[in-house]
């Protein structure tokens, strides 16, 4: 069963057990996921509200892109644990001689890299839907505002996850150049995203 079809106390325990997978990759998109969908959520308050009718095409939209973000962040909790469990299948192939070491070592980074490029993509969708959040400050139902000050605190936690474990990855990659790409973009969507989560909420605290 695909970790998003169990029910939420079944995904939860089955994180809160010994086994590897799903970890802190597929809970970092989780966030994502709650951060996109409070997004989403504070629209759907602001439209059809008399007292936010100028606001009316910007929740509609911005509504319309946090829940496509939403599905994607969702997504992502399979294939990270997807992603992981390809690493942990390198470990039972055989290393008996040269080439079968040479194999298991190529499938290995090939694994790594794949285990790089999900959180990196975690990263990506982060700040995208940090944008919207920040997008709907002063411009959506103040009622809501609390609830926007969750999807950015929910969304800074995704980011800061899923760059954890783009650290952890490239930690083990040989391919120097790959490494590189990935922590330097990384560093760069830190320093965009993490301002804008603290922007949002230190608005919202202060409006409240």
């Amino acid at each position: 069963m695909r970790l998003t079809d169990q029910t939420l106390s079944t995904f939860v325990d089955t994180m809160a057990s010994s086994e590897p997978a799903p970890g802190g990759g597929s809970a970092a998109a989780l966030e994502g996921a709650l951060g996109a969908a409070l997004t989403a959520m504070v629209c759907a308050l602001t439209k059809g509200k008399k007292k936010y009718a100028e606001y009316e095409t910007l929740a509609a939209d911005t509504e319309q892109k946090a829940n496509t973000l939403k599905a994607r962040f969702v997504d992502i909790i399979n294939r990270d644990t997807d992603a992981f469990n390809m690493v942990a299948d390198v470990f039972s192939m055989p290393k008996d001689t040269d080439a079968q070491k040479a194999a298991r070592k190529e499938a290995m980074q090939a694994a790594l890299k794949g285990c790089t490029k999900t959180p990196y993509e975690m990263m990506e969708l982060s700040c995208e839907t940090l944008e919207l959040t920040k997008g709907l400050i002063g411009r959506s139902n103040a009622s809501a505002s609390s609830d926007l000050g969750c999807a950015a605190l929910s969304l800074a936690a995704a980011i800061q996850g899923a760059w954890l474990n783009v650290l952890i990855n490239i930690g083990g990659i040989d391919d120097q150049e790959f490494a590189d790409r990935y922590r330097q973009g990384g560093q760069k969507l830190l320093e965009r995203a993490l301002p804008m989560a603290k922007e949002i909420y230190e608005e919202i605290v202060k409006s409240l």
